[in-house]
């Protein structure tokens, strides 16, 4: 890790600590750096989420546990919800829901789970109905057979 994302990363953390929100500022940047404890930890160099002004950009999440980090056991049902249930607690760490949500883009390793997908969906965001992209992709990190990202507006 270069310096610079080393010197973000410990800002992050301590200020998301110091102000108990999860987010943090830098003075040079105009951007908020998302970081919910009821989310999974990155498993790479990115974010849990970026607020811009009033937009927030929320990472592709898979099914990991928050806890253990690894995914969670069973089947494409549960991998979507937890799924979801990460992606919500990324969103509520900014005051957000799913109500929140403008577009939405799914990745699943076989579309028929797409029927599955959008019963789930649908539980989480009810009425609303963000614009949405399925896209069917060969393969996931750590086998995932689902990843959400989202963007909303705060």
């Amino acid at each position: 890790m270069n310096s610079r994302r080393s010197f973000l990363s410990s800002a992050g953390v301590i200020a998301a600590a110091a102000t108990g929100l999860g987010a943090a500022t830098t003075k040079k940047s105009k951007f908020q750096f998302i970081a919910s404890a009821n989310a999974p930890k990155p498993i790479g160099p990115y974010s849990q989420g970026v607020r811009s002004g009033s937009e927030v950009y929320l990472s592709g999440q898979i099914g990991l546990d928050p806890a253990t980090g690894n995914l969670v056991a069973g089947d494409f049902s549960a991998q979507a919800r937890r799924v979801l249930d990460n992606l919500k607690a990324v969103l509520s760490e900014v005051g957000g829901d799913f109500h929140n949500v403008v577009k939405a883009t799914v990745y699943v390793t076989d579309l028929a789970n797409f029927p599955t997908l959008n019963t789930i969906y649908g539980e989480y965001f009810g009425e609303h109905k963000p614009a949405r992209s399925t896209v069917g992709v060969a393969a996931l990190p750590k086998s995932a057979l689902v990843e959400i990202d989202l963007i909303a507006v705060i």
